[in-house]
């Protein structure tokens, strides 16, 4: 990814630098969300209690996926965890690093193998079970997770129910998506920052049921839901 496609990273230097930065992610319905990117900078203090919570099961070597500016690797990092936290992005692996990260790669999940070493929780933090992009991907890359993983591993996968909407624009996009045999959750978007746009990637969410079910046959099983008190969740997978 180059720079003029990097507005993820950009954003987050942007941020670094004491910028107010307003990131946009854009649907390819043509649906559009603003948020400020210095959500990606929250201390411990000030997360959500349901990211507190998935902390306890954090333990040993840790492999965090889309690790954004690094806040939950850095974390884990300073408990003690050696990490290896990995971005498609290049600008956010540089702000990882400039924030303390020891060990960061610019890597795509899809890219993830046993190459990296043998891990003992993998994170998916900030939604990150939507990198894996649709359930056969998903299916597929759980299992690779499990080859590179001690016996006793957890995942903490975090995604959001789609199904909760009461907005009628989501709900006429699942439509199309189910028309079109794609998972309800599965949406294609694409990030932007001032006049920089990322290439269009698929991301999905998925409720409890349908994270269970992608879990089938992959050596994989839900441990426990931590609910955030909305739509959003993590499942603490272990090993079955």
């Amino acid at each position: 990814m180059n720079k003029s496609q990097d507005a993820f990273g950009q954003l987050l230097l942007s941020c670094f630098q004491g910028n107010e930065s307003l990131e946009i992610i854009e649907r390819d319905d043509g649906f559009i969300e603003a948020g400020y990117g210095n959500r990606y900078f929250t201390s411990y203090e000030d997360w959500p209690s349901h990211h507190v919570t998935a902390m306890k099961y954090v333990s040993g070597r840790v492999l965090d996926v889309g690790c954004g500016a690094g806040s939950h690797s850095i974390y884990c990092q300073d408990r003690g965890s050696i990490v290896m936290a990995i971005d498609v992005s290049p600008g956010a692996i540089q702000v990882s690093r400039n924030r303390g990260l020891r060990h960061g790669r610019v890597m795509s999940v899809t890219q993830v193998s046993a190459s990296l070493g043998v891990f003992d929780t993998i994170l998916m933090l900030g939604g990150n079970f939507g990198t894996l992009e649709n359930s056969e991907r998903a299916s597929r890359l759980v299992k690779r997770f499990h080859r590179m993983t001690t016996s006793t591993a957890r995942i903490i996968a975090e995604s959001r129910d789609p199904y909760l909407t009461t907005e009628s624009v989501h709900r006429a996009y699942h439509k199309e998506n189910r028309s079109r045999g794609r998972m309800s959750g599965q949406v294609r978007i694409r990030a932007r920052f001032k006049h920089l746009k990322t290439p269009w990637f698929d991301y999905l969410f998925v409720s409890k049921e349908e994270m269970a079910q992608i879990l089938n046959d992959t050596g994989w099983r839900v441990e426990e839901f931590l609910d955030s008190g909305g739509a959003g969740y993590i499942g603490v997978l272990s090993k079955s």
